[in-house]
């Protein structure tokens, strides 16, 4: 999304409100909030409805979907509902809200948000086939990516079956499908493991205005990667060419690669070709399925095409100022979000347990833990998912970036805890700020002690 910088100042300029003074009105905004001192408790199972607290008590929130009555109605759902995006572009654009499930019989659900019908599109046919999908985005020319989030460190290369992306193509007309599963069950899906991408262990993607894909591998040592498709980008978008038949794949290295957590310059590294074959040294698998895929991870562990390790990559986010596209980029395991400017060929810290809680004037500390994703709302403001414990310190938090140089630490900026969740045993995933409507969002809880995913749709009432 494209802000400008004069406007960015003037967004975050006074977004949050004093105690007790919010007002909803046309001009409210997501970013019109109090922060919350401290995280939410646990609502009772009936509760699981409305379980979040927010910082503005007027944002309204609703359970959109749920897992028992998908189950009920005789649908494949194996649960912990992951990301989520909806159709940003074509005929019914803004209509289907998408996510995807991160189990060991991974699936995709889709939910008609003028009807209300909620149906499972993709299912893998039997546990171990397809796991862990994580990722789930729209791609520029229309399609739906996501990609599973397991790949293995293993010198000579994995033969893991895994760690693969995966396109549906017709993601708005996929039939719906029900039990039991049947080997025609998918055949409305065209879903496509797409191999030009090497294998990792996926979970964050983004998409620059050039067209480069940007990823990362899930690893205490992981790293960030970057697809150029090897196709004209005018003929991708007119379908004139694949975007994934054939490219090239770079790792991110700030000076020789072999300092972990490093920031300042950087470089991209190749280490496959424009076709995608891997070049020279770098690693190419058989996995224990008869596929051949280049593997990522653990070619760049090698000396030759060494990637920058940080610990725990894992979701993805590009912002656009006056025309500048960063990319945020969150480090669970220490506790970090990263800012990469892309045209500058910089990676700095943006936040992390030194930045400023704006509810105490303290460092955030330990109330900032294993940041996993990112959103971003329609002024162009971040927000950081933790990956914690409903119902005791699972938080969404709001940074503050008053003049939008990518950093916290001038007066007046940090974070904001910005909502709560209550649901015992979930985590928050996949907040997804609807693009067509600046008064709405979603966020999952995942894997509830309850078994009952839910998506939670918010508004700002009118």
């Amino acid at each position: 999304m494209y802000i400008s910088f004069a406007q960015f100042r003037l967004v975050v300029a006074g977004s949050l409100l004093v105690a007790g003074s919010a007002v909803i009105a046309d001009g409210t905004r997501f970013s019109d909030f109090t922060p919350l001192a401290s995280s939410a408790p646990a609502v009772p199972v009936a509760g699981e409805g409305t379980p979040i607290t927010f910082g503005n008590p007027d944002f309204a929130q609703r359970s959109l979907a749920d897992r028992q009555t998908q189950l009920l109605a005789g649908a494949p759902n194996s649960g912990s509902w992951d990301m989520n995006t909806i159709n940003e572009t074509g005929p019914h654009k803004g209509r289907y809200l998408f996510t995807v499930f991160e189990t060991g019989q991974s699936g995709v659900q889709r939910i008609d948000l003028h009807t209300g019908q909620t149906e499972t599109v993709w299912q893998s046919p039997a546990p171990g086939g397809h796991v862990a999908f994580d990722a789930c985005y729209w791609t520029p020319w229309g399609t739906l990516i996501t990609a599973e989030e397991s790949w293995e460190t293993a010198a000579a290369g994995s033969t893991s079956p895994y760690g693969r992306l995966f396109e549906l193509k017709n993601p708005a007309d996929a039939w719906g499908i029900t039990l039991p599963l049947t080997p025609a069950s998918n055949d409305g899906a065209d879903f496509v493991h797409q191999n030009a991408v090497p294998r990792t262990s996926h979970e964050g993607i983004q998409f620059d205005k050039a067209g480069n894909m940007y990823f990362i591998d899930e690893l205490n040592g992981g790293n960030v990667y970057k697809f150029t498709s090897a196709a004209k980008w005018g003929d991708i978008m007119s379908g004139k060419s694949e975007y994934f038949a054939a490219g090239q794949t770079f790792v991110l290295r700030v000076g020789t690669g072999v300092t972990p957590n490093a920031t300042g310059a950087f470089t991209w590294v190749p280490f496959t070709d424009n076709d995608g074959a891997a070049l020279p040294g770098a690693l190419t698998i058989t996995d224990i399925r008869g596929v051949t895929s280049v593997d990522a991870r653990n070619t760049t562990n090698l000396a030759l095409f060494r990637g920058t390790d940080y610990q725990r990559p894992e979701d993805l986010q590009l912002q656009t100022v006056e025309g500048r596209e960063y990319l945020y980029m969150t480090t669970t395991t220490t506790n970090e979000i990263y800012r990469i400017d892309l045209k500058r060929s910089i990676i700095t810290v943006f936040a992390n347990r030194d930045t400023i809680d704006l509810a105490t004037g303290n460092p955030v500390g330990s109330a900032l833990a294993s940041p996993d994703n990112l959103a971003i709302d329609h002024e162009g403001n971040i927000y950081i998912i933790e990956d914690r414990n409903g119902g005791s310190d699972d938080d969404i938090w709001f940074a503050k970036d008053l003049n939008g140089d990518g950093d916290l630490n001038d007066a007046g900026e940090g974070l904001a805890r910005w909502a709560s969740n209550g649901t015992a045993g979930s985590e928050f995933s996949g907040l997804y700020f609807d693009p067509t409507d600046k008064r709405r969002a979603w966020v999952n809880l995942q894997h509830p002690a309850s078994g009952n995913d839910r998506t939670i749709e918010i508004t700002i009432p009118q």
